[in-house]
């Protein structure tokens, strides 16, 4: 008999719920009922015990439905809030998507659009600087006027100032659009850092300022664009000049790197830049507050194109400066730009400084 009511309140329950806490409720409280009734009809002591054992059983198995009910919300929420995010996630990448495509085809725009007017405005500034050093120089004969002459030696000074502003920008055009090309053949590092230096030396004989050399003997030729090379160079040179004071010196180093590369250092001491400008100085068109208060002239576009020259070499630009001690610039071109072996350490032979001193 006790069997029989178990198993149709069991049979009945079991069909009677499909939702858990459904199920455990319809479950338990009929056989509890049951088992409850036989109880106090019979008053046997082991259906008392039964019954309390069903009934502990239901109160525990309701807490439990309950807590995973409440489960099953939150996961339901999360789940819910995760879609939501999902979904914005793909209209924010689908609108960043968009605004990189417009950037980047804004970007080309303006590299084709500044190549486009270097090329329309060298071309009558040559004629300009061509036209002024022909005055200046008097070659047709003197000029009646000693002003004239003064002024064709401005013109000519203003004008090779405005092409070298010009190629800045066209060599930066270039190499943002990817059309800036290697002419690669076997270039010497010291000789390029001799005529670099020689080229720069009026400026430096202005401003009295002592050149220093320690370069390592018998570095093999680089395989690199020779004219891009000395581009590097006269640009990191122009540079120290610019900022070096009066009096002041500047010390080229070239030699060896630690992986079998090349590396050309040149080290001033001028005011410095503070630490967190440099990566100013290093963006296109940035110029830190020492260039700014003392007015020097200048895109802010040789770093930039430091950088990619070197890139492009497989090489890496490194500078290093602190406020009143001065500024150091690294160019290092990789051991694979190197035509000949690495020699042994012991081969290696330091040449001792060499100064020039322009006064």
């Amino acid at each position: 008999y006790k069997g029989a009511v178990l198993l149709v309140a069991l049979s009945i329950t079991a069909m009677a719920s499909m939702l858990l806490r459904q199920a455990v409720l319809f479950g338990f409280l009929p056989t509890v009922i049951a088992l409850t009734a036989v109880s106090i009809s019979g008053r046997n002591i082991l259906d008392i015990g039964l019954t309390a054992v069903f009934t502990t059983a239901l109160i525990f198995f309701i807490y439990i439905t309950n807590r995973l009910h409440q489960a099953n919300l939150k996961l339901l929420s999360f789940q819910t809030e995760k879609d939501d995010l999902i979904a914005e996630l793909e209209v924010a990448k689908s609108l960043s998507d968009e605004a990189r495509r417009r950037a980047e085809e804004a970007n080309m725009a303006k590299s084709r659009f500044l190549a486009s007017m270097s090329h329309e405005l060298r071309t009558p500034l040559n004629a300009i600087l061509g036209f002024s050093e022909v005055m200046a120089t008097e070659v047709l004969g003197p000029l009646n006027n000693p002003l004239y002459k003064e002024y064709a030696g401005d013109i000519h000074r203003s004008g090779s100032h405005l092409l070298e502003l010009i190629n800045e920008i066209l060599d930066l055009s270039r190499i943002e659009a990817g059309k800036y090309e290697l002419s690669e053949e076997s270039v010497s590092l010291l000789e390029v850092a001799e005529d670099c230096i020689g080229m720069i030396q009026l400026r430096a004989k202005s401003k009295n300022i002592r050149i220093d050399q320690q370069f390592e003997r018998e570095l093999p030729s680089l395989w690199a664009d020779e004219k891009a090379l000395r581009q590097v160079i006269l640009n990191l040179l122009s540079n120290a000049v610019k900022f070096t004071p009066q009096g002041g010196e500047i010390m080229v180093k070239a030699g060896w790197t630690a992986g079998g590369g090349q590396y050309i250092s040149i080290r001033d001491n001028g005011p410095g830049i503070p630490e967190n400008e440099i990566p100013v100085v290093l963006s296109a068109f940035g110029q830190g507050s020492i260039a700014i208060k003392s007015a020097e002239q200048g895109t802010g576009l040789g770093l930039p194109i430091v950088q990619a020259i070197l890139a492009k070499h497989g090489g890496e630009f490194k500078l290093k400066s602190k406020l009143r001690e001065g500024t150091e610039v690294i160019a290092i071109l990789p051991s694979s730009r190197v035509l000949e072996s690495l020699p042994a350490v012991s081969e290696v032979k330091a040449v001792e400084p060499r100064r020039r001193q322009f006064a």
